[in-house]
């Protein structure tokens, strides 16, 4: 007698490689899309702030963050129990010089310099939503990825020259934001600038990198490596 035997034909294993491919194709495009929202979201947040600053000085003829106690009183008021509504940086720190037509402190500040205290200032003017209380885990603005995003002006060093955190970098004042993946770097400098992460008005370094690192080259951009990335204005 015959003995039958049972398995799968090659039509059926035909037709499981096919759905697998369509799902992995699905997978794979899906992936895509969402690094593009992210993109886009970056990019945007880059393309923001500035307008922040130009809608400030169009309204109040200073930069946020570098008005002294009584002019944040004069154009904000005070809560009823007579408390400043605005806070101030905090003279005693280096990122503090209010009236001097900059933005002082570092982009990724944490506390007490005028860079810091942009965020608030610029919520008070309903330019920007978000908290006005500071040293609150949701005061600190952050990008799709988590990564926090800042500002800072032009950052003198000793000699009084100017000292961008990526260096060479030139501008008015630099936005900057951390912890985005290479992959994600390099498509961010495509839309807004020319593809070089190393040149122009967007470059990037490692995450971490502290202030007059030099730019990391497109080549040298690793995809699943975070990096900073800074736009200069």
């Amino acid at each position: 007698m015959n003995k039958q035997q049972s398995g799968f034909t090659l039509v059926e294993i035909a037709i499981v490689l096919v759905i697998i491919g369509l799902l992995l194709g699905g997978v794979l495009k899906g992936q895509e899309l969402i690094n593009s929202a992210k993109v886009k979201n970056m990019v945007s947040d880059f393309r923001t702030v500035p307008t922040l600053i130009y809608g400030y000085q169009d309204r109040f003829r200073v930069f946020p963050g570098d008005q002294t106690q009584a002019q944040l009183t004069a154009a904000f008021g005070t809560t009823a129990l007579g408390a400043p509504l605005a806070t101030a940086c905090k003279a005693a720190t280096a990122g503090c010089v209010p009236g001097n037509g900059r933005m002082d402190g570092n982009w990724n500040d944490l506390a007490d310099s005028e860079t810091y205290v942009f965020w608030q200032h610029v919520r008070l003017a309903n330019l920007a939503t978000g908290t006005v209380n500071l040293g609150t885990a949701e005061y600190e603005p952050r990008n799709a990825d988590g990564g926090r995003i800042g500002i800072e002006g032009v950052v003198l060093n000793a000699g009084g020259a100017a000292n961008p955190w990526i260096a060479g970098m030139r501008g008015s004042f630099y936005v900057c934001s951390d912890n985005i993946v290479g992959r994600l770097v390099r498509q961010i400098d495509t839309s807004m600038d020319d593809g070089n992460t190393a040149a122009g008005s967007v470059q990037a370094v490692l995450a971490g990198s502290g202030r007059g690192t030099l730019p990391t080259a497109t080549a040298a951009i690793v995809d699943n490596q975070q990096y900073i990335v800074c736009a200069a204005f």
